[in-house]
């Protein structure tokens, strides 16, 4: 039979070993070979004795092909760092193979080739191959690698057998005196011929998606498209439990049970409407897959997933901005551990008008609370971020001597290492500390929060008396009031002050209904003397005016003096009217007692009721929180010192005097509607507010910690803590991220 059958194969290298053809023309028949086997395959006739060995060699090729493939998840997935070198092409299996053969083999032209001690170097005019009659040739086959210095035969390297011994198929060569007859001998050997013919076939096969495991790899990427959209719902179920504060797990991790917790909860509703999710439950439940992704670790995946896209986004636009600001506070969480926010405050100047943001970025479990402890904290945490801790140009703490302290505090040991993180106190704790100072200094201070708690207390004390101020007062509710903080006051004095009439309402209905003489009393005393008092509604006044929204401090240092009074007595006649009662004080018996002879009676001055109120509480208040703030108007001195304080070295990031200069002109040509820090930066431009005033959203992120860590879920990891109170919140950031682009490596 082989005296009668020859091989196309046989005869191209036959006709190649003479120099009748080259490698394009080999490519040109292997074309023709496959357009006439595929109208043969087509034809219901018999086929010639040629193309039927042709067909036998390709099928015996085509089942050793897909022996391998089939078992190719048993061999281990190698993914060189450089996939154009062959020198990285350790360990070939089908994949990297038909990744190769598709992008096919790359050269590097203009690179400076090494030169060898016998002062000889690999030339690019290797790659053309000249024949006897002239003409030239590009051998494709030929590649050079550039970490090895050696060349490689591209096909005899990827369909290489364990019998050859070629240098060009295995380790390379660097012959450079010999490698023009090198090339010459290994291009008509038959194996690079037949390795040649493999490489063009797996090449036309791929061009045309007509592998021969095309449906095992249609099947493949079937699948894979399966899963990429079954982790598009589970994210999306991950985010939307994460930014609205939900659960995830139950009792139990099994789909189709009573107290799974809201994540299978949504997964199965969404099942019964989406044929993706609905196949995948399928799957779950006839035990077709073991591997479901709707456990715990996948929903921790998911989470730490999403927080670190957030973390980017905000670690991008602080590195924009440059500079920085870092603002920690801390505090016990649920089960007894120690966890410190870290907040970072930036200028967001890629938009207009500019913002400032403070974000969330992590909380920090600590064991050691010394200002030591914390500083090494802290400093791992900027590196972890790849934040430069010398663009840090504020610190914001609260009160804390570990935090603040001059000599071994958080504050001082950043200063050492960059002096331009100036430390300012949380303004939000000093004045409260002055004003609950204020508020306790005075005794009719004292004795009118004592009536505001008076009140909240008498209908708090019972649902019934509850029910009855719910029915008079249907807008804010009554607060209590707190020893530490002022915003407490604050909530409290604004219930009563906005809904005085529907309060007094309430107080004479429960003195007329109640049954109990001691709570029948009370409320009777509180509607007729105290809230009927215009002392009451003068102080109630007061107070409200120093706790405006938008005060600043020296506003209300301005108000803090003799027309502050006659203002807040404007203001109470007004309310006085509507209450229908007389805008007077009440006069107070005046106690005598028995004179000294040695005493001057004409010394002895009667002040009214109005002029004692205004020496014994409104002064009393002013003086006290005057010599509670510092004020200082001394503009140029403290426009040079903060020139000294930006100094490093010779080094200065202002200029004192031109600062003090440009803040006198701005003063004068400031419209008198920019009076808000963010409005004069939106005018000016060019003044940073780095530098923290207060840290409240440290406090608002122990309020998400509180909710998120409770004593349900008391056993939560920190990387879960962390990446569930990112998603909280963080949900601007969250809404716009796109899942679709998420990289899930």
């Amino acid at each position: 039979m082989d005296k009668f059958i020859t091989s196309k194969k046989q005869n191209l290298a036959e006709n190649l070993s003479e120099g009748f053809i080259n490698e394009q023309e080999i490519h040109q028949k292997e074309l023709e070979d496959n357009e006439n086997i595929q109208q043969n395959d087509n034809n219901e006739g018999g086929h010639d004795n040629v193309q039927t060995c042709n067909v036998t060699i390709l099928d015996n090729e085509a089942q050793n092909n897909l022996e391998e493939r089939e078992n190719i998840n048993d061999q281990p997935n190698y993914i060189p760092t450089n996939i154009f070198d062959p020198s990285q092409w350790k360990t070939i299996d089908i994949k990297l193979r038909d990744l190769l053969v598709e992008n096919g083999p790359i050269r590097v032209d203009d690179l400076n080739f090494p030169i060898d001690k016998n002062s000889r170097h690999f030339s690019t005019t290797h790659y053309i191959r000249k024949l006897p009659n002239g003409e030239k040739h590009d051998r494709k086959w030929l590649v050079y690698s550039k970490d090895l210095d050696k060349v490689f035969c591209f096909c005899c390297k990827l369909f290489n057998s364990k019998s050859n011994t070629n240098q060009l198929a295995n380790g390379g060569t660097k012959d450079w005196k010999n490698i023009s007859s090198i090339l010459k001998n290994h291009e008509t050997t038959n194996e690079h011929i037949t390795n040649m013919n493999t490489w063009i076939d797996l090449e036309l096969r791929l061009l045309k998606n007509k592998t021969i495991d095309r449906n095992v790899q249609e099947q493949i990427k079937k699948e894979k498209d399966h899963w990429k959209k079954v982790l598009l719902r589970i994210i999306a179920v991950v985010k939307n439990l994460g930014k609205n504060n939900l659960a995830f797990r139950g009792k139990n991790e099994k789909i189709y049970q009573e107290n799974n917790g809201n994540f299978l909860s949504i997964i199965e509703m969404i099942a019964e409407f989406d044929p993706v999710m609905q196949e995948h439950v399928q799957r779950i439940q006839h035990g077709a897959i073991h591997n479901h992704y709707l456990g715990h670790n996948i929903q921790n995946e998911v989470i730490q997933l999403l927080a670190n896209e957030i973390k980017s986004k905000i670690i991008k636009k602080i590195k924009e901005a440059k500079y920085f600001s870092i603002i920690l506070d801390c505090t016990p969480d649920v089960s007894h551990q120690e966890q410190m926010t870290l907040i970072l405050r930036c200028v967001d100047i890629s938009i207009s008008p500019i913002k400032i943001d403070e974000h969330f970025m992590e909380f920090l479990k600590v064991d050691n609370t010394s200002g030591k402890g914390l500083f090494n904290e802290i400093i791992n945490a900027i590196k972890n971020l790849e934040l430069d801790i010398n663009d840090v140009r504020g610190q914001g703490y609260d009160n804390g001597s570990n935090m603040k302290g001059k000599k071994q505090g958080v504050q001082k040991r950043i200063l050492d290492i960059n002096s331009k993180a100036f430390y300012t106190p949380c303004g939000c704790h000093n004045l409260n500390l002055v004003l609950c100072d204020m508020a306790n200094s005075c005794p009719k201070a004292i004795s009118f929060f004592g009536v505001v708690q008076r009140i909240y207390t008498l209908f708090s004390s019972s649902t019934k008396r509850w029910k009855i101020l719910q029915d008079n007062v249907t807008g804010l509710t009554l607060k209590p009031l707190s020893q530490t903080r002022w915003e407490s006051r604050i909530e409290s004095v604004k219930a009563i002050k906005l809904q005085i009439l529907e309060i007094r309402d309430a107080l004479l209905q429960l003195a007329k209904t109640s049954e109990d003489p001691k709570t029948k009393s009370e409320a009777d005393c509180l509607a007729t003397y105290e809230i009927e008092s215009f002392e009451f509604l003068l102080a109630m006044t007061i107070c409200k005016n120093l706790q405006s929204k938008d005060m600043h401090i020296d506003v209300a240092i301005d108000q803090l003096k003799e027309d502050g009074f006659t203002y807040a007595m404007n203001s109470s006649k007004e309310i006085a009217t509507k209450m229908e009662i007389e805008s007077i004080f009440r006069e107070k018996r005046i106690i005598r007692r028995k004179k000294q002879f040695d005493e001057n009676v004409n010394d002895e001055t009667t002040q009214s009721a109005e002029e004692y109120f205004r020496i014994n509480y409104f002064l009393y208040i002013v003086d006290q929180a005057i010599s509670s703030i510092e004020n200082d108007d001394s503009l140029k001195k403290n426009c040079l010192n903060l020139e000294c304080s930006l100094t490093h070295e010779t080094y200065s990031d202002i200029d004192g005097l031109d600062l003090y200069s440009e803040l006198k002109i701005l003063r004068e040509v400031l419209q008198t509607n920019e009076n808000s820090p963010i409005n004069v930066l939106n005018y000016i431009k060019r003044i940073l507010l780095t530098i923290p005033v207060t840290v409240a959203s440290a406090e608002r992120s122990f309020s998400k910690l509180k909710l998120i860590k409770s004593y349900l879920r008391s056993t939560m990891s920190q990387e879960r803590l962390s990446g569930l109170t990112i998603l909280l919140i963080e949900k601007e950031i969250l809404a716009e991220l796109e899942l679709r682009k998420i990289n899930f490596n």
